[in-house]
């Protein structure tokens, strides 16, 4: 009878839900106490389980005290008094904070993958390092792990670390600074956190580009800011409509717009930087895939023009190594450093001195970017086989934006209304081909569809075959579309 009630609940071992069973009828008094528990054998053929099972349930109900045994009477529930009116059953529980509330109401996140295997999945990520690096990481991750741990870390991070990146910094992205400028942050969301509580009250405005990083608007939007997206075309964020905004933040991807691809360019730049001066804002510029160029050098950072010290500088690792290392740096502002690590040190004490050791070696040994260097070259093999197929199979139907940069393409389709997009995400899901759609980034879909096409995570040969998918949905589609025009005819 309790077990109809009170079901399994498919969590942890069979004596562990067995225990939870009885535990929550004691409790809700559907058992009283001195009443006498079933014997052993006696359950366990009943409930179709081990007598042991049974056994191991009984013994945790003793050892929190809700059960006695002895050998004449058996296994009895104590004699305790419950409160009047008890219940173990949950109830729906209002936000209980403004925060938790705002949580709520932040919707879904459009960087989800989608569910199911799926044969070639176009998802939007950093490539994964090479098999010699991992190997390398781990011989180093292990050698690090020997040192460390034997007390908190710094919370500003490793100073070895700090130092490295500080020289890395300098070398690849033309941003000058010193070991105590940089934060090790657990990567660009905790980043985005810290600058919130550094510089945010509830109400204050935040800027961010359209289209944007839509976990950047739900972080902001949580800490109770008020969101105000400027439109950004092909050079950037459109900065002669920020003066009118006097944002607190500023959040821009200059080196490469998330998720269209174009590029800041220098006269943008600097009037960012006036602006910012001006009106007090601070500029939260997120360098999230700059290493990732496939013409030259990379583009200096937007850090590197900062001579009034409005520029918060985040960096991450995620892209370059692996996602889940977790480690990121940011590059505080004078006026910031102390508030910004305090609010580190009251976050998490310190990122892992593990990794953080590991990747100090990496860096000071140039073996991060001599693998950049491989990673770069097969990468733009990739690319280049993602956009020979595009161009084979989609034709004049797609208008593609190379920057010659990043590890995705924006694809903007001719022709094709939005709920025809639909359809057509969901022919390439039933052929195994995972596409996403570009539209769920901005504040305003755009006049035309698109697609975000990342290739980081498929050969060069998979990227051929999953654009010959592709061209196969979109005349499929066409089909469909010609059928219903001769249907209304």
């Amino acid at each position: 009878m309790l077990l109809t009630q009170f079901p399994f609940d498919g969590q942890g071992t069979r004596y562990e839900q067995l225990a939870r069973v009885l535990k929550r009828a004691i409790i809700e008094g559907h058992l009283s106490p001195g009443e006498r528990l079933p014997a052993t054998r006696t359950l366990a053929r009943t409930l179709g389980l081990s007598r042991n099972t049974v056994l191991t349930a009984y013994d945790i109900l003793r050892a929190e005290q809700l059960t006695v045994s002895s050998e004449r009477a058996g296994t009895q529930v104590a004699q305790f008094t419950l409160p009047a009116g008890i219940t173990a059953s949950p109830k729906p529980v209002e936000p209980q904070s403004r925060y938790a509330g705002r949580l709520r109401n932040l919707g879904p996140n459009p960087l989800e993958t989608l569910p199911g295997p799926l044969r070639y999945d176009l998802y939007y990520s950093g490539p994964a390092a090479g098999l010699d690096l991992m190997r390398s990481w781990s011989r180093k991750l292990a050698a690090a792990g020997h040192g460390s741990g034997r007390r908190y870390p710094d919370p500003m991070g490793l100073p070895a670390l700090r130092r490295a990146i500080a020289e890395y910094l300098a070398r690849r992205r033309g941003v000058m600074c010193t070991e105590n400028d940089i934060l090790i942050v657990g990567g660009t969301q905790q980043a985005a956190a810290l600058a919130a509580r550094a510089v945010l009250n509830e109400g204050d405005t935040v800027v961010l580009e359209d289209p944007q990083y839509h976990t950047l608007m739900q972080a902001f939007s949580a800490y109770g800011a008020r969101i105000v997206n400027v439109r950004t075309d092909d050079q950037g964020i459109v900065t002669e409509e920020l003066s009118r905004h006097r944002a607190r933040l500023i959040c821009v991807t200059p080196s490469h717009q998330f998720p269209s691809g174009v590029i800041l360019n220098l006269e943008r730049r600097l009037e960012l930087l006036d602006i910012a001066s001006k009106q007090g804002s601070w500029i939260l510029e997120d360098d999230y895939d700059s290493e990732f160029q496939y013409r030259g050098r990379p583009l200096a950072a937007l850090r590197s023009l900062d001579f009034a010290g409005r520029v918060i500088y985040v960096g991450t690792f995620s892209k370059t190594l692996f996602p889940s290392l977790r480690l990121g740096f940011m590059v505080c502002p004078a006026g910031l450093r102390d508030d910004l690590r305090n609010a580190k040190r009251l976050e998490d004490r310190g990122a892992p001195s593990a990794e953080q050791a590991a990747l100090a070696i990496l860096l000071r040994s140039r073996q991060f970017e001599r693998s950049l260097g491989r990673t770069l070259s097969e990468l733009n093999q990739r690319r280049t086989a993602l956009l020979e197929g595009l161009r084979q199979h989609l034709g004049k139907r797609a208008e593609v934006i190379d920057t010659q940069a990043g590890v995705h393409l924006a694809v903007w389709l001719n022709d094709i209304s939005y709920a025809e997009l639909d359809r057509l995400l969901q022919l390439a899901l039933r052929r195994g081909l995972g596409l996403y759609p570009i539209h769920p980034h901005y504040h305003r879909p755009p006049p035309r569809p698109g697609l975000l096409l990342g290739y980081a995570r498929l050969t060069a040969e998979s990227l051929r075959q999953a654009c010959a998918l592709l061209g196969e949905c979109m005349d499929e589609l066409e089909r469909e579309r010609s059928r219903g025009r001769r249907v209304r005819a």
